[in-house]
């Protein structure tokens, strides 16, 4: 098993930037490709960036428009999604996911094997 841990989350205010992390003890972190999804209020979980295992290939939801970064350092077993520019409409509990993939620049918006248990972000207007 898989365990994921995000971490950075917090309040900002619109405008501001945060960057959130993940971290894992998996042993073979470099051959999963790592996903961030959230989930706002009342909404349905929802896909937001992806990351392939060698860190070349990116993957962002439409809303991202520019606004955000995903990278990962493998050797420390990190992942992190740099969010610029925050709008309220920003605020959910984000969630770290990873998937093994078969190539090293394979990415994946969903059916993720594993995830964590989520960081609150919180965008004031």
């Amino acid at each position: 098993q898989v365990q994921l841990e995000e971490s950075g989350g917090g309040l900002v205010q619109a405008g501001d930037s945060l960057r959130i992390s993940c971290t894992t003890s998996e042993r073979d972190f470099n051959v999963y490709a790592v996903s961030w999804f959230r989930q706002a209020p009342g909404k349905e979980r929802e896909f937001v960036a992806a990351i392939s295992w060698s860190g070349s290939t990116t993957h962002f939801a439409d809303f991202v428009q520019g606004r955000f970064s995903i990278s990962r350092n493998n050797a420390k077993k990190m992942a992190y999604l740099q969010m610029n520019n925050l709008k309220p409409e920003d605020t959910a509990v984000y969630y770290c996911a990873a998937r093994r993939a078969r190539g090293q620049e394979e990415v994946f918006i969903g059916d993720m094997s594993w995830w964590g248990k989520g960081t609150l972000v919180t965008v004031s207007s």
